[in-house]
C-alpha cells in the first residue's frame, strides 16, 4: 500500500485537532453530556470512519477498503467490551459523573499512545520474523479462551486493585476530593495528590492490557502500518460518547464476550494460516511454506466479524428482554434506591 507522506500528515493532524477540541471543550465545561450530544458526536465518527473507509476503496483499492473496515469492527467491538472495565473502574473508585468525560479523554489519549508504541513494535516484527505471526496467532487463540472461561466474570474484575495502582497509592498523599484534572491540590496547609491520578494510572494499565490484545488482532486482519492505526484512532473516536450513551445498555450485551472470543479465535486460526504460507521455521516443512494451507480472505473475515457481532448484540438484547420480563416491579424498585450515588468522593482511608 503506497501511502503518501502527506496522507500521513494530514491524519496525525486530523487526530491531533479533534483530540485537542475535545480537551479544549470539556475543560471549559466538564458535564455529564446529554443523549444528544452523545448521539450526535458518535454520528460524526462513525460517518467519518465509514466515509474514511470508502476513501481508501476509492484511492487505494478495494482490498485496502475491506481491510480498513473489517479491522475497524474488530477493534471497535473491542473497545466496547473495554467499556465494561471502565464502567467499573469508575464505579470502584467512585468519579463524580461531571468528571467522567475528563478521565475517559485521558484514557483514549493514553491508549493511542500505547497503541502507537505497539503497532511500531508489531509492525518491526512481522517485518523482520515472520514465525511471530504464530505467536500472535496461538495469544489470540489463548486471549479467546480466556475470555470463555471467564465468560459474565466482569463483575469479578478490579482493575483499581493491580499492583502497580495499589504502589501508587501507598506512596502517594492522595485526597478525597475530585479537582477535575488538577492533579494535586493544598488544603489546610497540606498538598495532596488528586484522586484522579489514581484513575489516569489505573487507565493506563488497563489501556497497556487492551493494547496487548487489540494490536495481534489487527494484525491479522492487515499488515499495513497505516490501516492499523488508522483502524484503532476510529475505534477509540466516539468511544467516551459510547459510554454515556449506552449506559445500562452495555451490562445487557451479555454474550459480547463469547461473541469476541470466537472472534479472536478466528484471527488466531487466520494468523497460524498465514504463518505457515510465509514460514521459515526449518522444523516445519523444512523451512518452505505450506502452500497447501488455506487462506482466509479479508472480504471472508468481514462477513464473519459482521455476522458474529449482528448474532451477539441480537441474542444479548433477547435475552435482556426476558430477563428484564421476569423481573418484579418491586424489585427494579428497590435495585434503582440502592443505585450508588457517584457524585461524592472516594474514601481512600
Amino acid at each position: 500500500m503506497d501511502v503518501t507522506t502527506l496522507e500521513w500528515t494530514i491524519t496525525i493532524a486530523a487526530t491531533v485537532a479533534v483530540l485537542l477540541f475535545d480537551v479544549v471543550v470539556i475543560a471549559r465545561d466538564p458535564h455529564e453530556p446529554t443523549m444528544k450530544e452523545c448521539a450526535v458526536a458518535l454520528c460524526f465518527y462513525v460517518g467519518a470512519a465509514l466515509a474514511f473507509g470508502a476513501f481508501i476503496w476509492l484511492h487505494h483499492g478495494h482490498d485496502y477498503g475491506i481491510e480498513f473496515y473489517t479491522g475497524w469492527l474488530t477493534e471497535y467491538s473491542l473497545s466496547i467490551d473495554n467499556l465494561f472495565v471502565f464502567i467499573i473502574l469508575m464505579s470502584a473508585l467512585k468519579v463524580p459523573r461531571k468528571y467522567q468525560q475528563e478521565a475517559l479523554l485521558v484514557g483514549i489519549v493514553l491508549a493511542l499512545v500505547f497503541r502507537g508504541i505497539f503497532i511500531a513494535l508489531g509492525y518491526a516484527l512481522i517485518e523482520n520474523f515472520s514465525w511471530v505471526f504464530y505467536i500472535f496467532g496461538a495469544f489470540l487463540v489463548y486471549t479467546a479462551v480466556k475470555l470463555v472461561k471467564s465468560y459474565g466474570g466482569h463483575d469479578d474484575e478490579h482493575p483499581e486493585d493491580n499492583a502497580i495502582v495499589s504502589f501508587a497509592r501507598k506512596r502517594m498523599r492522595v485526597g478525597e476530593a475530585y479537582h477535575g484534572l488538577k492533579l494535586w491540590y493544598v488544603e489546610n496547609g497540606v498538598r495532596f495528590v488528586s484522586p484522579i491520578v489514581i484513575v489516569i494510572i489505573a487507565l493506563g494499565v488497563t489501556d497497556i492490557l487492551f493494547a496487548l490484545d487489540s494490536i495481534p488482532a489487527i494484525f491479522g486482519i492487515t499488515q499495513e502500518p497505516y490501516l492499523v492505526f488508522t483502524a484503532n484512532v476510529f475505534a477509540l473516536m466516539g468511544l467516551r460518547q459510547l459510554y454515556f450513551l449506552l449506559g445500562g445498555l452495555l451490562q445487557k450485551l451479555v454474550y459480547l464476550s463469547l461473541g469476541l472470543a470466537f472472534i479472536l479465535a478466528f484471527i488466531g486460526v487466520k494468523l497460524v494460516l498465514h504463518a505457515l504460507h510465509e514460514n521459515e521455521l526449518p522444523f516445519i516443512n523444512d523451512g518452505h511454506g505450506v502452500h497447501g494451507a488455506p487462506e482466509i480472505s479479508s472480504l471472508f473475515s468481514l462477513g464473519v466479524i459482521i455476522v458474529t457481532l449482528v448474532v451477539t448484540a441480537v441474542a444479548s438484547l433477547v435475552r435482556a428482554g426476558k430477563v428484564d420480563d421476569h423481573v418484579p416491579d418491586h424489585a427494579v424498585a428497590t435495585r434503582e434506591q440502592g443505585d450508588v450515588d457517584d457524585t461524592q468522593g472516594p474514601d481512600w482511608r
